[in-house]
């Protein structure tokens, strides 16, 4: 079938007998039958043929030959590789239009209505269009093999290092050609494949974790996963994988080795920074900076010393203030749970009943900094800068000290040995946090020296951001109850205040209201309860007077009863009337409280209006720059496109001016070329015609020679038979005639010369025929014999 191109039959009839039940024992045959199988679901790009034979395979196989499965299997990935590789080296200019076949969002995903027509729309070269449709099936292809491989070896104890390496060869696949989604959805399987080893702990050949060669693959494969994420940049599945490899040893309760810790905390620090979460950041660092120092031996000195700077630059990138102030109950928890996740993943704590979520602080990593020695690791231009943004006290100067050093800071950095582990180490990352953690220290301290200051010295002291970036810092600042400071754009000054002070008002405040707030809610609750209380009273009574109202329907009401329901009218109006009273001194508590509130804004309106004019003329002066510089850019722009066209018409001119000249200049040149050829020819057609004349010249002389010889001849043999005597019995035989009829060798041309006939001339006439320089050949036999 394959041999007359009916691959499609040989491949359903190959799969029918792989699916039978007939064969369900192992056969060396049934080994090359796969390979063909495999071999034919690839050139055809049937997946899920594949899929079905591989695992009926897997089935048939798995407790007598499993090397056999692995050997199909790798050849399956290998053919499926070649043609996808084949494919993308058939591309033309192999790296851009690889780029352009591959720039699909999801390989698993169907060609839409849409897509087909924006191709048509959008003019795609039938090239480019060529390209893409052959290369991006064979890599779906490529994908869905993958894909395969995977789940037909998951959770087999015989087979989890083909299964790593599947995985690790999936992952390169994605890295190589940058396929996030993909990618995602690997993770995602292999996350699946763990959560079933879990769940089906009765399944037949099932990996033990337990066991150090098992554990250390799914380890390497969780590794490598978290190595690619990071490449790829796609730090939320990074933060996953991190979150997969505690699991894993939280599964086992073991710790892996240290150089695979190097890379854990190496790649927790990178999430965290993307993440901008300084602080766990800091301990990442930290950790990695215990392991580096006890267990690696071959770490040198500038190594040990270019992390260490990375410890203290990370610790002093934390925020000096807790961002969790004034946050509500529920933010509290969330942001304790968020802590005790994040610390178990730094400190790599594998005990559940672990709660270190208060643990985590400044102060605390500090503290560390300082029992660990990592300060005396560090650069001297670390040293210094720690010491001036977190020990000395330089209001006016600390800003102008920082700047040289950070400077400094942020060219040291490069590449670290490999035994460090850790690839490559840049300071200047820090910088912008360290520039923001000094302008904070200055505001701190300039605070506590002075009360008000102008907006341009504020802005001389701190040369790292204009006053716009400065406003916003101390904002942050101050809601965080860190500096206290306003700024008056109408004065144009800074006025700073006592932060202590204020957060203890802040707290009275607070505490003030939280008291008026519990004894309206008392008061409230006690009233609610007198009115349950009498409620249920009333209808105790109800129902005691029900049996009795049925004796007494025909009696009348008593006084006492009359005195009873006027009792309870009064009772019920006082009531009234208190809760009346109640609601009326709480609404003139908030009509106060608004009276307040509305003199307040209406003192601000003054400073509003005024400073909404100065922003309003500032954005109309900026409005009216802007216009103008914009009008001036396209009036240059006019200008100079107007100096290229005239430039443009002026090359064209000249190349037009040029191609006449030429031409004209080649048209002389044909012309005197050919007068020049034709004078030639007619010079050789006089040669020749010179030539040919003295050729017949020479002939005619040869012949008027050779027929004066002849007539000498004749002339002599004429007379002497006269002379000799006659002999008796014998005459001679008159002369021979040419046969052509003439006497010596041809007819002569007796006609007589015309005047004008030139070729009839005595010097220019051609021999007749016969009489030319062979003459002497037309001669009778007779004359021969004369001679």
């Amino acid at each position: 079938m394959i041999n007359v191109g009916q691959k499609q039959d040989a491949l359903l009839t190959l799969h029918g007998l792989i699916t039978s039940r007939k064969h369900r024992a192992w056969q060396k045959p049934l080994e090359r039958i796969m390979f063909k199988y495999v071999e034919l679901c690839v050139e055809l790009r049937r997946g899920r043929f594949a899929k079905d034979g591989l695992i009926q395979y897997r089935i048939i196989c798995q407790q007598v030959n499993v090397s056999s499965l692995e050997e199909v299997i790798k050849q399956f990935m290998q053919l499926s590789t070649e043609k996808a590789e084949q494919a993308a080296s058939c591309c033309s200019s192999q790296a851009q239009a690889l780029e352009e076949a591959l720039d699909v969002d999801d390989l698993e995903a169907d060609k839409r209505p849409e897509d087909l027509m924006l191709g048509f729309i959008s003019g795609e070269k039938g090239k480019d269009r060529s390209d893409r449709e052959l290369v991006t099936p064979w890599f779906k292809f490529l994908w869905e093999t993958y894909r395969t491989v995977l789940e037909v070896l998951r959770n087999n104890s015989k087979l989890e290092a083909l299964y790593a390496m599947t995985a690790h060869r999936a992952f390169q696949f994605c890295k190589q050609y940058k396929r996030a989604a993909e990618f995602r959805r690997l993770c995602e399987i292999i996350r699946n494949h763990l959560a079933n080893l879990n769940k089906y702990k009765d399944q037949r050949d099932r990996p033990d974790l337990s066991e150090p060669e098992s554990l250390q693959l799914y380890l390497d494969t969780r590794f490598e996963q978290l190595k690619i994420a990071t490449e790829l940049e796609l730090w939320q599945e990074a933060f996953r994988s991190v979150e997969d490899i505690h699991g894993l040893m939280n599964m086992v309760k073991k710790t892996p080795k240290p150089s695979l810790m190097v890379v854990y905390y190496a790649k927790l620090s990178e999430i965290f920074w993307i993440s901008s979460s300084h602080l766990y950041h800091a301990y990442a660092w930290l950790k990695l900076f215990n392991l580096q120092k006890s267990f690696n031996k071959n770490l040198s000195q500038k190594d040990l010393q270019l992390i260490a700077s990375s410890v203290i630059l990370a610790a002093l990138s934390v925020a000096p203030y807790d961002q969790r102030r004034g946050a509500s109950y529920l933010e509290l928890e969330i942001e304790k749970e968020h802590n005790l996740r994040m610390a178990n993943l730094i400190v790599f704590n594998l005990d559940p009943k672990f709660e270190g979520g208060g643990v985590l602080s400044r102060a605390s990593l500090q503290s560390e900094l300082a029992a660990k020695g990592v300060l005396s690791c560090a650069a001297q231009e670390v040293k210094d800068l720690f010491k001036l943004l977190e020990l000395d006290f330089l209001p006016l100067d600390l800003a102008s000290k920082v700047q040289p050093l950070l400077t400094k800071i942020s060219k040291v950095g490069g590449k670290l040995s490999s035994a460090s582990s850790v690839p490559e180490v840049q300071l200047s990352q820090f910088v912008p946090t360290l520039e923001k953690l000094a302008t904070l220290r200055l505001l701190q301290q300039v605070s506590q020296v002075f009360q008000t200051t102008k907006i341009e010295c504020l802005s001389a002291m701190i040369p790292f951001y204009n006053f716009a970036a400065i406003e916003k810092i101390s904002a942050d600042a101050f809601k965080h109850n860190f500096v206290a400071m306003k700024v008056d754009h109408m004065k144009g000054v800074v006025l700073f205040s006592n932060i202590e002070r204020i957060v203890e008002s802040n707290r009275l405040e607070n505490q003030k209201k939280t008291e008026e707030d519990e004894k309206k809610g008392l008061a409230d609750m006690l009233e609610q309860t007198k009115i349950q209380e009498r409620r249920s009273e009333k209808e105790q009574e109800l129902q005691e007077k029900l049996p009795k109202d049925a004796h007494r329907k025909d009696k009348t009401i008593t006084e006492k009863e009359v005195m009873e329901l006027a009792q309870r009218l009064v009772e019920e109006r006082v009531l009234h009337e208190r809760e009346q009273q109640c609601k009326t001194e709480l609404s003139q508590q908030q009509h106060e409280r608004d009276l307040k509130e509305k003199s307040r804004l209406s003192r601000m309106l003054d400073y509003k209006m005024i400073f909404q004019e100065r922003v309003e003329s500032h954005r109309q002066q900026e409005f009216d720059r802007r216009r103008v510089e914009q009008e001036q850019q396209i009036n240059r722009m006019i200008r100079a496109r107007k100096q290229e066209r005239a430039a443009l018409r002026k090359k064209i001119f000249f190349l037009r001016s040029e191609e006449e000249r030429q031409r004209k200049l080649r048209e002389e040149e044909e012309a005197e070329r050919s007068k020049k050829e034709e004078a030639e020819r007619k010079a050789k057609l006089d040669e020749i015609a010179e030539k040919q004349r003295q050729r017949d010249r020479e002939v005619e002389e040869k012949d008027r020679l050779a027929k004066a010889a002849q007539l000498e001849g004749s002339t002599d043999g004429a007379a002497a038979p006269a002379a000799a005597p006659q002999c008796s019995g014998k005459v001679p035989p008159p002369e021979a005639r040419h046969h052509w009829g003439g006497r010596h060798g041809g007819r002569g041309d007796r006609r007589s010369q015309q005047p004008g006939d030139r070729w009839r001339s005595s010097d220019d006439r051609r021999p007749t025929f016969g009489t030319s320089a062979r003459k002497s050949t037309w001669f009778s036999s007779r004359n021969l014999s004369e001679r």
